[in-house]
């Protein structure tokens, strides 16, 4: 079944219906649009949410991200920081797939049934201008055969009058036979236009139009088909992005479970653990024995550990000490709050927070020791290879970076010699302050170097000879580390010689083009990777001399 065939007659039906399906296009092409409006007005308050309830750099609220409970609130806006994300990506794929589709779909539409319609009424104006010239000369053929009817008649009642001359009957019939003759052309281009109407008539109802009609429903089936495919995109868009809005509702749902209130009351202590001792319990003054006040005060200023603060308390005595007093609600101008002063040694801070800052502060300045450690080998190292290949860079260009590492470490061990002593003096002894996962056995040998002011090498004897230059002192403490890693080490990878690399200075190895190495340890930034031959040699060599190849 289709138009052409079985809807031959219902043109204005099919007009309207076609308008009425490009109608429902733009319908919904506009619900779509206000759905992503909606989208994105729902992600962006929800940013603005998230954006609200996020602690501020440096506020109490960011200090407070160490508890569990803290740090779970944080995690759930950053979700919801992330489902906000996947809402604004709805919208973005909805305005793109469907909408942007859609409206470029629908031009093109409108556009074919414009042209379809068109050929339509060309073909219905063609019909009716021949149809006009069909009646027209229909007319004439009835006139003019009217005329010679009347003609012929007179031609008879002529040559029927006796009083009529031969002339006036010759004339009447002549005009009669003129009349017929044009009656008869009439007749014929009357025929001659009546089929040719008939023809073109039988060509507008059986080709033209229902070929017509078939394009605007092909026309109308692919609006169709779109509109079928837009709205299983609606539902698609969304759907796609449901995994990561699950995983965003998850995250949530974790943030939960990792809530331990057990630990968050642990962590409160660690961080608010002042170390005091309670205070004690007063002394009672006997007022009608006449004791002296100013005496009895006196004498519990004088002593060397008092029980507690109790020079603090004033006229107060007689009530309980509180070691952080509340704040009055009542404003005294007289009275003034000194906060006390931060000082560099956390002297301000109570007994155990200022142990706990100090040993942070001493594993930090450790790090730090540590990666000037590393450098400094590196740049020795660096050094020595420039020593031995001219070609590959000028040694002095080094002497600056050697330079400042030198005075950045010897500055380092300075500071972590200060801190050691307040440490010391806050109840740890210096000696296990420093945990050797934080502070590495280079580091302490840096240390021990700088308080004693004598050559130091890593196996803890003091060298007889004079204070040899940073250079030589940071490459034998490297020697002695790789011997003391002689324990092998499970390789990590393969790597080829690219070029050939004589292995002149100390801790490389040599290595000729085409060579194949395992490889040990991976460059850490120096521009050395250590490898491992297959008799079990070990050495540095340069990382851009090799193509590496890792395991996986």
């Amino acid at each position: 079944m289709d138009w052409g065939t079985d809807l031959w007659d219902q043109y204005d039906i099919i007009d309207k219906h076609t308008q009425s399906g490009l109608e429902l296009v733009e319908k919904y092409v506009k619900f779509v649009k206000e759905r992503t409006e909606i989208e994105q007005n729902y992600a962006k308050q929800l940013r603005n949410l998230t954006k609200k309830y996020n602690p501020k750099r440096g506020c109490k609220e960011e200090q407070e991200c160490r508890f569990s409970n803290h740090q779970s609130f944080l995690d759930i806006l950053n979700e919801m920081n992330d489902y906000a994300g996947q809402r604004e990506l709805i919208a973005e794929n909805m305005m793109m797939n469907i909408c942007i589709e859609l409206t470029k779909y629908l031009q093109e539409l409108k556009m074919e049934r414009k042209t379809h319609l068109s050929e339509a009424k060309k073909s219905q104006q063609s019909l009716e201008s021949t149809y006009k010239q069909l009646d027209s000369s229909k007319k004439r053929f009835e006139r003019e055969w009217r005329e010679a009817d009347k003609a012929a008649q007179y031609a008879e009642k002529t040559d029927q009058d006796i009083n009529a001359t031969k002339a006036d009957v010759e004339k009447a019939k002549q005009q009669a036979n003129m009349r017929t003759h044009i009656a008869e052309e009439c007749k014929n281009d009357y025929a001659a236009q009546l089929q040719k109407y008939n023809k073109e008539q039988s060509q507008f109802y059986f080709s033209d139009m229902p070929l017509i009609f078939n394009k605007l429903q092909d026309m109308d089936e692919r609006r169709v088909r779109k509109l079928a495919q837009g709205y299983v995109l609606f539902s698609d868009t969304e759907r796609h992005v449901m995994p990561i809005i699950g995983k965003c509702l998850e995250g949530v749902t974790k943030a939960g479970t990792n809530v331990n209130e057990r630990n968050d009351s642990i962590a409160l202590i660690e961080q608010y653990k002042s170390g005091f001792e309670r205070p004690g319990d007063l002394d009672f003054e006997d007022y009608s024995q006449g004791i002296n006040r100013a005496s009895s005060d006196s004498s519990l200023g004088t002593l060397g550990t008092p029980k507690g603060p109790l020079e603090l308390l004033g006229k107060n005595r007689s009530k309980p000490f509180w070691l952080f007093s509340k704040k009055s609600k009542r404003h005294t101008p007289e009275r003034i709050i000194v906060m006390p002063t931060v000082t560099e040694d956390f002297g301000h801070l109570p007994p155990e927070q200022r142990r706990k800052r100090l040993q942070q502060k001493l594993d930090d300045i450790g790090k730090e020791l540590q990666k000037e450690v590393d450098q400094s080998e590196a740049l020795e190292k660096m050094k020595d290879v420039y020593e031995k290949n001219p070609q590959m860079g000028d040694p002095a260009s080094l002497s600056p970076q050697i330079n400042q590492t030198a005075q950045n470490m010897e500055r380092l061990r300075l500071e972590l010699s200060k801190y050691e002593s307040w440490l010391t003096e806050a109840g740890r002894r210096g000696d296990s302050m420093l945990r050797r996962d934080t502070l590495p056995e280079d580091a302490l040998s840096y240390r021990s170097h700088s308080n004693n002011n004598e050559p130091y090498s890593p196996d803890g004897t003091h060298s007889e000879e004079g204070t040899p230059d940073s250079s030589q002192a940071i490459y034998a403490e490297f020697d002695d580390d790789f011997e003391e890693e002689e324990e092998l080490v499970a390789p990590i990878g393969q790597c080829t010689a690219m070029y050939n690399f004589p292995g002149a200075s100390e801790g490389t190895i040599t290595m000729q083009e085409g060579e194949v190495l395992s490889v040990v340890e991976e460059d850490k930034g120096d521009g050395w990777t250590r490898v491992r031959r297959a008799n079990g040699n070990e050495g540095y060599i340069p990382t851009s001399y090799v193509s590496i190849s890792l395991s996986k």
